[in-house]
Formats: C-alpha cells, sequence, structure tokens
C-alpha cells in the first residue's frame, strides 16, 4: 500500500521525506537523497511522508500538484492493494488443483499389491492404460475393474518427467478398501500461466462484488 504512495509520488517530482515500516519511535533510519529511510518501533503498517500535504506554497509539494497528480498518488495504496489481491488469486491457480478431469496421480500404494510390485510409487502420473488416455481417476478405477485378472499395461509419467510402460495385473479379489490395483489417486488440473491471470482477475472481480454487496446489505439494514 505504502509503496504505491511511494512510487506515484517519485514519478510525479513530489519530494518523499520519509518512507517508514512500522510506526515510530524509530528504531533505525538512514538518509539517502533527500528521502529518510526508517525502520520503526509498532510493527503495523507504515508510512509515507510527503513535502507539503496541505500547502500548495512549498516547492515539489503534494498540494502544488495538480488534481489528477494528487488523485493517482492518494489512491496508488489502494490500486496497489487490488494489484497485490490480482497476484495472489492469479498464483494460487498455478498450483494443481482438484477437478473432475485432468491429470490422475498416484498418491498411496498399497503394500503387496499389484501397483507396489510393479515400481509404480506416489507421484507418478498415469497417462493412459492399454493406449486409452486417462483424464480422471474415476476413468482408471472402471478400466481397471472391468480387467481385473488379465494384465493391462500403464503408461506412467515419474516426477522427473520420463515416460514408460508398465504392466499390472488387477486383482480378482483385492483387500477391502485397497481396490483391484492398490492404489489411491487424485485427478488435479494445472492452468498455463496465460488461463491464471484472466481467472485471478474473475476472482478479484468476485470478491469485490460479495464486499460491495455485504456492505449494502449492512447499511440497508437487511443483513443477518
Amino acid at each position: 500500500h505504502e509503496l504505491g504512495h511511494f512510487i506515484t509520488a517519485k514519478s510525479a517530482g513530489v519530494k518523499v521525506e520519509e518512507f517508514g515500516l512500522g510506526f515510530p519511535p524509530r528504531l533505525v533510519s538512514s538518509k539517502r537523497g533527500e528521502t529518510r529511510y526508517s525502520l520503526n518501533i509498532i510493527p503495523f503498517g507504515g508510512f509515507t511522508k510527503l513535502l507539503g500535504e496541505e500547502n500548495p506554497a512549498e516547492p515539489r509539494s503534494l498540494a502544488g500538484k495538480s488534481r489528477a497528480t494528487r488523485l493517482l498518488v492518494l489512491s496508488a495504496g489502494s490500486l496497489m492493494n487490488l494489484l497485490l489481491a490480482w497476484i495472489l488469486f492469479s498464483a494460487g491457480f498455478l498450483f494443481p488443483v482438484a477437478a473432475t478431469t485432468g491429470q490422475v496421480v498416484v498418491q498411496k500404494i498399497a503394500p503387496n499389491s499389484p501397483a507396489a510390485a510393479a515400481g509404480i510409487i506416489p507421484g507418478d502420473i498415469i497417462l493412459g492404460v492399454d493406449n486409452q488416455p486417462m483424464d480422471s481417476s474415476e476413468k482408471l478405477y472402471q478400466y481397471t475393474m472391468a480387467n481385473q485378472g488379465k494384465p493391462v499395461t500403464f503408461l506412467i509419467q515419474h516426477i522427473d518427467s520420463t515416460t514408460s510402460s508398465i504392466q499390472v495385473t488387477p486383482r480378482l479379489n483385492p483387500p477391502e478398501g485397497e481396490g483391484a490395483v492398490g492404489i489411491a489417486t487424485s485427478t488435479l488440473k494445472r492452468y498455463p500461466l496465460w488461463q491464471v491471470i484472466p481467472m485471478g482477475a474473475k476472482e478479484l472481480f468476485e470478491a469485490l462484488v460479495m464486499w460491495a454487496s455485504g456492505l449494502v446489505s449492512i447499511f440497508s439494514g437487511t443483513a443477518p
């Protein structure tokens, strides 16, 4: 937030007297050029002290700048908050998320199971079985159950991105809770960078709409 004020003030030629992290009294400080940079004792927030915030007579003061410049400098903190929220929402989509279809990732292997004997390990991705692509845990389960007692060929992508074909024979009478192959999987989806940015913007917009709706409900007296 304060970095937004600081950057726009510097860019607009407004003199920044002090840029502080935390609130005074000062713990340590250092002056570089015309600006003092300080670390303060009270560890909440920070501040950007601008020259002449209310006195336009001061050279290079905020008050002496045009209305558009003052609006930009004063609103930059809130804009930075929105930008940070957008970045964080977008970054969240860079991590794999549970989905109906996507990569079938091995999470657990039952001891002494066909999967364990074949060398399948947690973290492996099951790309396909018998040349049929696998894009969900449900599809994998149905296929292995339909081929109990028959050898099938798994196409596996390992953690190091190498692939291999592994033959597995699903059991006819597996122990309770283990399944025919003896693996527990989850279906995860990864989004490319070019998709996560608009997805993050959409999440931010929806969050703002919910926040605005909440305020309207509070002030109109309709909140529960």
